[in-house]
């Protein structure tokens, strides 16, 4: 009997502290456009969409910080993360830092902050637009 113990098993959730682990459950939010929420408590203290330029690890230069322009992720800022599958088999993440936590869901294109977590059809408006149709040189126009 080995006294190395397995590694861990996670299977659509789960709490994940190993830097490594972090590192590989959020590689997929990389390049991607998502809805964050942050957490002071129970308190929502800012929300807003943004696009995750970098996820780093053992890199203490590198902070971690979210804006509507840019996102970078240090998993040594948080003591832990937290996933779990949505219904719609997207996952849902929170990183946590004492009493702190931010909540990362991936958000459709074109949809506000408030809404990123709600599912719907994309409409495009045509109203403002004309349709033209662009004819070749007509063959009897020379006779």
């Amino acid at each position: 009997m080995s006294s190395v113990p397995p590694a861990k098993f996670f299977v659509n959730r789960g709490i994940v502290s190993s830097r490594t682990d972090q590192l590989n459950v959020l590689r997929p939010l990389e390049k991607q456009t998502v809805a964050y929420r942050y957490y002071r408590g129970h308190e929502l203290v800012q929300h807003g969409l943004g696009w995750v330029e970098r996820i780093v690890a053992n890199d203490p230069e590198t902070s971690t910080f979210f804006t509507p322009l840019s996102i970078c992720l240090n998993v040594d800022s948080f003591e832990h993360l937290e996933f779990e599958t949505r219904p719609d088999q997207l996952l849902s993440y929170r990183l946590v830092q004492g009493d702190e936590a931010v909540v990362i869901d991936f958000a459709p294109a074109g949809v506000p902050a408030g809404d990123a977590l709600e599912s719907k059809q994309l409409g495009f408006d045509t109203s403002g637009y004309v349709q033209m149709e662009l004819l070749g040189p007509d063959p009897n126009e020379d006779e």
